[in-house]
């Protein structure tokens, strides 16, 4: 099986739609596939109807956390997606979006870089804006060649010249929230330094004696180093180690499957959780 558990679509900030992702995946060779746009669960249901037979829809979201003054990103799976305080505060962060992306802007242009909201919501089309969408705008302008090189201390990487705070949950609320709605948790890209400040693997021991499953090991943005320090860690603290592409489509290179979860890791998530459960493709188009 070849399993990829964290995708992006349009309905945040990936450039495939929902149904063209999953046909993606169906044409890539993948067995099952995760959607977890950012703080969102707009894309499940078009994902939903447009599976090809042969792929299994794992539901999820990616959510924005932040520790110590430190932004990191939880995957949660699997949650039963109308648990009120949950869907609450997926509310409150896909709210400040946009104002925060205005302040992004508004940084730029002190900086001389000639972008306007105009072209970044433009860029974001119905989706749910964010921080790739402001890259986007600088590729278009040439300030950068490509959405990674935007994500630096020089512009938007986290503290960066044109970085702006967002409204995000407390990493401990985001494990209690996503049990309480059935789902499993993950911790997306920890030790993707080039982004900016991590946590230190102390936070990381205190989030797994809170609740944490997993921890995303095989990732574009760990180097081989790092993928064995990780797995090391996932191995001491009795964490799941995952892999997977952190699909954005066009926006980033990496391709769909170009990093996996092993069967048996996806076996042990799928039986935590109890708030939803994986569907599998009977009915959306067959891809070409």
């Amino acid at each position: 099986m070849r399993i990829d558990l964290h995708t992006h679509s349009t309905a945040s900030d990936g450039t495939d739609t929902p149904a063209e992702l999953v046909a993606n995946a169906a044409a890539a060779g993948l067995d099952v596939v995760a959607l977890t746009d950012h703080d969102t669960v707009g894309g499940h249901a078009e994902a939903t109807a447009a599976l090809p037979e042969g792929l299994t829809l794992v539901t999820g979201a990616e959510l924005s956390c932040r520790v110590d003054g430190v932004s990191l990103h939880m995957l949660a799976y699997l949650f039963d997606p109308s648990e009120p305080e949950l869907a609450r505060e997926r509310e409150l962060v896909r709210d400040d979006r946009v104002p925060r992306a205005q302040a992004m802007v508004r940084k730029l242009r002190e900086l001389d870089v000639p972008v306007t909201w105009e072209q970044v919501a433009r860029i974001a089309g119905d989706g749910s804006v964010g921080r790739p969408h402001v890259a986007t705008a600088l590729v278009e302008l040439g300030v950068v060649d490509t959405v990674s090189d935007a994500f630096t201390p020089a512009w938007l990487g986290n503290g960066g010249r044109a970085y702006a705070d967002k409204h995000e949950l407390d990493p401990f609320d985001a494990i209690r929230l996503v049990k309480a709605a059935g789902g499993v948790t993950v911790f997306a890209h920890p030790l993707a330094v080039k982004r900016g400040a991590v946590v230190p693997e102390s936070v990381i021991a205190r989030l797994a004696a809170a609740g944490l499953d997993g921890i995303e090991v095989d990732h574009m943005d760990h180097d081989e180093p790092t993928r064995a320090r990780l797995r090391g860690l996932a191995a001491e603290l009795g964490l799941l180690p995952t892999g997977s592409s952190d699909y954005h489509g066009s926006r980033k290179t990496v391709r769909l499957g170009e990093y996996t979860t092993d069967p048996e890791i996806y076996g042990e998530i799928t039986r935590r959780a109890t708030g939803a459960f994986p569907v599998p493709g009977a009915g959306g188009p067959v891809p070409a």
